[in-house]
């Protein structure tokens, strides 16, 4: 009788060696890890909503620069040397008046000024809002009067 432990079959695979099983596991952790992610990747609504008004910002944007530089074109040369003169002015004129304004105020009303300022800049769509709601209000006050 032959004895079914010794296997003289040379296509038989050998029985892996300590070493081997640990190669085994840690290739099979980092195949996981990367599927776990590409997972996560896909399940992430937040991130991929982001990507998607990013995309869409993008397009907006070569979009409005487009139509900005048709605009430019269509308009003839007079036109827009008046344009850029006027802006000029305004320009100057508007930094006049904020030197004026900035000298003239005393300091304690320019600091909460600033803090005003900066307190908008943090809560801007919180301000947006309450615009838009003001803006609302205006609206549906005006169509009473009228009705």
């Amino acid at each position: 009788m032959t004895d079914k432990s010794q296997n003289n079959d040379p296509t038989a695979t050998p029985t892996p060696t300590p070493d081997e099983l640990r190669e085994q596991v840690e290739g099979t952790r980092v195949e996981l890890g990367q599927t776990v992610e590409a997972l996560a990747a896909k399940a992430d609504i937040k991130a991929q909503a982001q990507q998607k008004a990013a995309k869409v910002k993008s397009q907006v944007q070569d979009t409005a620069a487009h139509a900005l530089h048709v605009a430019q074109d269509k308009t003839p040369e007079p036109v827009r040397e008046k344009a850029a003169h006027a802006k000029q002015q305004l320009t100057e004129t508007a930094q006049i008046i904020g030197e004026k304004i900035q000298h003239g105020t005393p300091e304690p009303v320019r600091d909460k000024a600033g803090q005003t300022a900066k307190a908008a800049r943090s809560n801007r769509n919180l301000l947006i809002g309450g615009a838009a709601a003001l803006a609302v209000f205006i609206l549906v006050r005006r169509r009473r009067k009228s009705s």
